[in-house]
């Protein structure tokens, strides 16, 4: 009984002589580049904690300036 071991396709390339496998097509330059559209934005330098306005937390520890009298009967 003999198998027959596949043979594959096989290109040159520049670090040298690759296999092409019957079915993988090798990644195009526009789905590595919507690949890389698709990943979220990472900052480069660490970020500030955004602690003034609306989103300062301490602030909403803070008693109102006026607080509202009881009502008054009379």
């Amino acid at each position: 009984m003999s198998e027959e071991v596949p043979t594959f396709a096989s290109e040159p390339t520049a670090i040298g002589v690759q296999s092409l496998v019957p079915g993988v097509s090798p990644i195009s330059l526009a789905e590595r580049l919507a690949w890389r559209a698709a990943v979220p934005m990472q900052p480069i330098k660490p970020q500030r904690a955004c602690d003034h306005g609306l989103f300062d937390l301490a602030a909403r520890d803070q008693l109102d300036l006026f607080n509202q009298l009881p009502p008054t009967g009379g």
